[in-house]
C-alpha cells in the first residue's frame, strides 16, 4: 500500500497511536506531518522519521484554541503542496463518573475530543474538495460503541466521533472522500499506563489483569492500530466509508465480561 507522492496530517501524534501511524504512513512514502502540544516529543519524532530517510516535519498546535485547527490544515497544505489523508488522533480522558466530572473537564474534553476533529475535517474536505478526493480517518474508541463506567465525557465524545464519521461519509460519498474510524480496545499507550496508575498497586500486575478481560488475553501494540488506520486510508478501502472498525482483541464480540 504505497503513499508515495502523498500528503498525510496525523494529529497528537507525538506518542502511542499517532506516533505509530505517523511511522507507518512514512515508511509506505507518505510525507507526513506530525503534529501535538509536546514539541520535544514532537521534534523527536520527526528526527527519528528523517533519519530513516523518510519525509516528516512536525507543527505545534493546541487544538483548543480558536483558529488551530484551520491553521493546522492550511500550514500542512503550504509546506507539502497539498493534504489526501488527515488521522484525527488527539484526544483526552478523564476517569471520572458525571457527579465527579467538573464543568472544565466536560469542556475540555469536547473541546478536543470532538469540537477539534469536527474543524479539522471541515477544513480538510473543503480541500479535498477542490483536489478531487481525500480520506479521513477518525480514532474513536470502542467505549464510543459500549460505553465504560466512570468514564462519562470520554465516552460520551467518542460516541460524538462515531456519529459525526456516518454523517460526513455520507455527505461526502460522492466527492471520492472517504470517512471512517477505528475503535481502539485496550492498547498498550501511556493513556491506559495513566489509568493502570491510578488502579493503585503494581502498574504490571493491574495491566495483566486487564489484559485477562479480553478474549484474546493481550493488549495490542500502537502499531496494530496504525495497520488498520493505513488500510482504511488506502485505495484497498476504496469501497469503504462510513464504518467503524472494532480493534479490540474481540471485545466488542462479547456480551459482558469474557470468561
Amino acid at each position: 500500500m504505497s503513499f508515495s507522492g502523498k500528503v498525510v496530517l496525523v494529529t497528537g501524534s507525538t506518542t502511542g497511536i499517532g506516533e505509530a501511524c505517523a511511522r507507518v504512513f512514512a515508511e509506505s512514502g507518505a510525507a507526513v506531518m506530525v503534529s501535538g502540544r509536546d514539541v520535544a516529543r514532537g521534534e523527536a519524532v520527526v528526527a527519528s522519521l528523517r533519519s530513516a530517510g523518510f519525509r516528516a516535519q512536525f507543527l505545534a498546535a493546541d487544538l483548543r484554541e480558536a483558529g488551530a485547527c484551520d491553521a493546522l490544515i492550511g500550514s500542512t497544505i503550504g509546506a507539502f503542496g497539498g493534504l489526501h489523508v488527515l488521522v484525527n488522533n488527539a484526544g483526552i480522558l478523564y476517569s471520572a463518573s458525571a457527579p465527579q466530572t467538573t464543568d472544565q473537564q466536560w469542556l475540555e474534553t469536547m473541546a478536543v475530543n470532538v469540537n477539534a476533529l469536527f474543524y479539522l475535517s471541515r477544513a480538510a474536505v473543503r480541500h479535498m474538495m477542490r483536489a478531487g478526493g481525500g480520506a479521513i480517518v477518525n480514532i474513536a474508541s470502542e467505549w464510543g460503541l459500549n460505553g465504560e463506567a466512570n468514564h462519562v465525557a470520554y465516552c460520551a465524545s467518542k460516541g460524538a466521533v462515531i456519529q459525526i464519521t456516518r454523517c460526513m461519509a455520507l455527505d461526502h460519498a460522492r466527492d471520492n472522500i472517504r470517512v471512517n474510524s477505528v475503535c481502539p480496545g485496550e492498547i498498550h499507550t501511556r493513556m491506559v499506563d495513566q489509568i493502570a496508575a491510578k488502579q493503585g498497586g503494581d502498574i504490571n500486575a493491574n495491566l495483566r489483569a486487564l489484559a485477562q478481560g479480553i478474549p484474546m488475553r493481550r493488549l495490542a501494540q500502537p502499531v496494530e492500530v496504525a495497520r488498520c488506520v493505513h488500510f482504511l486510508a488506502s485505495d484497498l478501502a476504496s469501497y469503504v466509508t462510513g464504518a467503524n472498525l472494532a480493534v479490540d482483541g474481540g471485545n466488542d464480540a462479547t456480551a459482558g465480561a469474557y470468561p
